[in-house]
């Protein structure tokens, strides 16, 4: 009988870049002088605050506010939108603006029928579960994947999740920290390892670098030259003003 190959050992955790630390100090000097802070003006509850979310996949911050008050003014009970269904949820949605109500009404629409079919309109239960349980039942829900679990953890529940969105893919691309072939998925994994697993730590990348993204490191026209990265940044002097 063969003798058994011995399991392979667990894999080394990726190396944190040099830059790394100094570029996360930076960029909450910069952007969260104060230190991060809990969202405030947010719906309250987590299914609020997951619908909320998901109106603001692919649309801008104002259209998917006017949405969100559209449906909270509709229906004042989340049962209400069930019984309305997909096409009274999409109808609400498309007269308040913005883009793919058809696709948000089915993913908002369903995930109400995934709650319901538990005997609650509610996601309460998940302030009471450990991390892995809490993501593993965000998870399973109709339209919620990896990243949009982790902004319901980071901001909602206030568990150290690193939600990882264009803004910081591309930061991490330009300072060279990831290969340039990776997945999107593949680079959110990565800052899931590297990054110091507190709220704190987490919440203030996420947000700097969203708004380093938005103002100056952005995808066209980066303003290199403005930068308080520059320093630090191998694409500065390729993308940079001549």
């Amino acid at each position: 009988m063969p003798a058994r190959r011995p399991p392979a050992p667990p894999a080394a955790p990726p190396a944190v870049p040099a830059t790394f630390a100094p570029v996360s100090d930076r960029l909450e000097a910069r952007y969260l002088p104060g230190g991060p802070t809990p969202r405030t003006g947010r719906p309250g509850t987590l299914l609020a605050g997951l619908i909320r979310t998901i109106l603001g996949q692919q649309n801008t911050r104002a259209a998917a506010d006017r949405q969100d008050a559209a449906l909270r003014e509709n229906y004042p009970r989340w049962q209400a939108a069930l019984l309305d269904g997909p096409d009274g949820i999409e109808a609400t949605l498309k007269a308040a603006g913005g883009g793919l109500h058809r696709s948000k009404a089915r993913h908002i629409h369903a995930l109400l029928e995934a709650l319901d079919d538990t005997g609650t309109l509610s996601l309460e239960a998940l302030r009471d579960l450990p991390d892995p349980a809490a993501r593993a039942r965000l998870e399973a829900l109709p339209g919620v994947g990896r990243h949009t679990a982790s902004l319901i953890l980071l901001f909602h529940l206030r568990r150290a999740a690193m939600p990882v969105e264009g803004n910081l893919d591309r930061l991490a691309r330009r300072l060279d920290w990831v290969p340039g072939n990776w997945t999107a998925a593949r680079v959110e994994r990565w800052f899931d390892a590297v990054t110091p697993p507190t709220w704190e730590a987490r919440a203030a990348l996420h947000v700097a670098g969203v708004r380093h993204g938005r103002e100056v490191c952005t995808a066209r026209h980066p303003r290199c030259d403005t930068c308080v990265l520059a320093d630090l940044c191998p694409s500065a002097a390729l993308l940079g003003p001549a």
